[in-house]
């Protein structure tokens, strides 16, 4: 059994503006440890997928600096979208790729961007998952036990009864919900949140792309015969051109009768928001967390990103202060989420240097 590795990179992860821009997003900043979160993500592989089994699909803005932050992967491994179309062309695009190489080899698809730091339980986990995937042809995901009601994943539902060890038939997917519907999530005891990690055969996913996506499954086909060639660039573009932006949940897993998941045994956060860095930074005694030469008189329970620029807050509780070369922001620690309307305001008045 050969296993590859896909890690999705092409986010721009706009609610850590103005940290994350679209050159230099989330998962290619610092922001936890000496690593970035890209780094982390490809460190915790290691001693399970060789290097040349690891592809990564980002874009072209960021291709750049990936291949900067990973020399240890081939470059011809790294792969730029024309343009980003969601999470399924973005697999389908991967599986296409990990084919050419092993027709029914394992695919372990990441996000670039979670935080773990337990790597031998993630590890555990993912060889849970690859090995009911080989033997089932399942579509195998990840669901994380919740700790608390929190309204920014996506939560699965599951049976209680196991059908293998540690495997568990997903019954249902549910949105982001609202507080009072993530607190019943809790209550009921088999919901788990969405880590958006995908285990499965490279086989088993296009054979579910071709039933449940024929638009995706018929671009696929062109573009397989042009991989390895010079064509491929120009294919790839026409085939995006063509197919839809859809998430594989929507696309596939909501629709195949074939969807397991096994639980995480590993501590996991996708650092989704500035409060969830506030959350997971240590702290001083009023609460408060850090990073430069920040003075604080009367303040408690906030966030201060501020290294280049001595930065004072009197008098305030609940923030977040995030200093920049060219931009400041500031917000109420329960608005974070709301951090990307920010950019999407950038983006409606022409500020394209500010994103």
């Amino acid at each position: 059994m050969e296993k590859f590795a896909v890690i999705m990179a092409g986010g721009v992860g706009s609610r850590f503006w103005p940290r994350s821009k679209q050159a230099k997003p989330k998962q290619l900043i610092r922001i936890f440890g000496e690593n970035t979160m890209i780094q982390d993500t490809v460190g915790r592989l290691d001693g399970l997928i060789k290097p040349d089994h690891i592809y990564v699909i980002t874009n072209k803005i960021q291709r750049p600096r990936v291949l900067e932050q990973l020399p240890q992967i081939p470059k011809g491994n790294i792969i730029a979208e024309p343009f980003g179309k969601n999470t399924a062309p973005c697999i389908g695009l991967a599986a296409a790729l990990v084919e050419a190489k092993n027709k029914d080899a394992i695919m372990i698809t990441l996000p670039a961007d979670h935080l773990i730091q337990d790597t031998k339980g993630f590890q555990d986990t993912i060889n849970t998952a690859v090995d009911y995937a080989y033997e089932s042809k399942g579509l195998l995901t990840i669901g994380i036990k919740p700790t608390h009601p929190e309204t920014g994943y996506g939560y699965i539902q599951v049976d209680d009864n196991v059908v293998a060890d540690g495997i568990h038939k997903v019954m249902t997917f549910a949105e982001k919900p609202n507080i009072a519907t993530a607190k019943r999530f809790m209550e009921v005891g088999d919901f788990m949140w969405n880590s958006g990690m995908f285990i499965w055969r490279t086989d088993a996913i296009l054979n579910e792309i071709e039933k449940y996506m024929p638009e995706l499954h018929e671009g696929l086909q062109e573009l397989k015969p042009a991989i390895g060639t010079d064509d491929f660039d120009e294919v790839l573009t026409k085939v995006y051109g063509q197919v839809k932006s859809i998430s594989i949940d929507y696309g596939i897993m909501e629709k195949s009768d074939k969807v397991f998941l096994t639980k995480g045994k590993f501590d996991w956060n996708d650092v989704g928001s500035w409060e969830a860095v506030y959350r997971m930074t240590e702290k001083d005694e009023n609460k408060n967390a850090c990073i430069g030469d920040v003075y604080t008189e009367d303040t408690k329970k906030s966030y201060v990103f501020s290294p280049k620029k001595f930065t004072a807050l009197i008098g305030v509780s609940n923030v977040v202060v995030i200093d920049t070369d060219d931009a400041l922001l500031i917000c109420k620690r329960d608005k974070a989420q709301n951090v990307k309307e920010v950019v999407d305001y950038l983006k409606l008045h022409n500020k394209s240097n500010l994103i």
